[in-house]
């Protein structure tokens, strides 16, 4: 089956000609010219795998519901790697994005090439998540703490506590699986950088530090005095198993 790219863009021409481009790449696409009809498109395929989307690539500069409030709106119900392709590109825009819950950002004007890379990379890790990781462990206890145990099961790409499954996206999950594939040890943010997202991400570590607060938010019982996955200054972040 044809993996499918949901295109959220405004401007008719850029999204036609990046649909065509991804079509003639073997892509399934579905554009999209509001945040309103791309969520309406995205909660029909919910209750279907086939359906859903592989990849979310989404402008934020929309009419309407712009793209940082889709973000955030579509992320508890489609679980699909967010690109974002805008034209913004201040700092601070960049990790407001990455806040809202996307997974990569990329600038206007863009190469196609860098594009379907960075789609690639995408596939792969979520696909490396849903389909395990081979040899490792298909459960890892992460965290035992008066919450309930924090279960990483890397063969159905979950995350529990007590019971009830956390949801984190893709970049958490895999960012998550690596801190516990070496509890105890500090990983640089450049380690983690390679390790997660593949190819890195405009050389800027502060990705690292954006996804490590998100993920804190969901896996920490205080995420302001985090416990199980703390900052070394100066040399990274170490995942503290009790």
């Amino acid at each position: 089956m044809h993996p499918h790219v949901l295109v959220l863009d405004d401007d008719d021409g850029i999204r036609t000609s990046l649909t065509l481009a991804l079509e003639d790449e073997g892509y399934q696409v579905t554009g999209c010219a509001s945040a309103e009809q791309a969520l309406r498109a995205v909660a029909a395929a919910a209750g279907d795998r086939q359906g859903q989307p592989d990849v979310l690539v989404v402008d934020l500069m929309l009419g309407g519901i712009d793209g940082f409030t889709f973000i955030r709106r579509v992320r508890p119900i489609c679980p699909a790697p967010v690109i974002v392709l805008s034209a913004r590109h201040d700092k601070s825009d960049i990790v407001a994005a990455l806040e809202a819950g996307a997974d990569d950002y990329v600038t206007k004007p863009f190469d196609l090439d860098e594009l379907f890379a960075r789609l690639r990379a995408l596939r792969r890790r979520a696909g490396s998540e849903a389909g395990g990781h081979g040899g490792e462990r298909e459960e890892a206890l992460v965290l035992d703490s008066e919450d309930g145990p924090l279960v990483l099961d890397a063969a159905a790409g979950t995350v529990r506590r007590g019971g009830r499954e956390l949801h984190l996206t893709v970049t958490e999950f895999r960012l998550l699986g690596e801190l516990a594939s070496a509890p105890g040890r500090v990983l640089s943010r450049q380690a983690l950088l390679q390790r997660v997202w593949e190819r890195g991400f405009f050389g800027d570590e502060r990705i690292v530090d954006v996804h490590v607060r998100r993920l804190r938010t969901k896996v920490e019982h205080d995420p302001s005095a985090p416990r199980l996955i703390t900052t070394v200054r100066g040399l990274g972040y170490r995942l503290d198993p009790r």
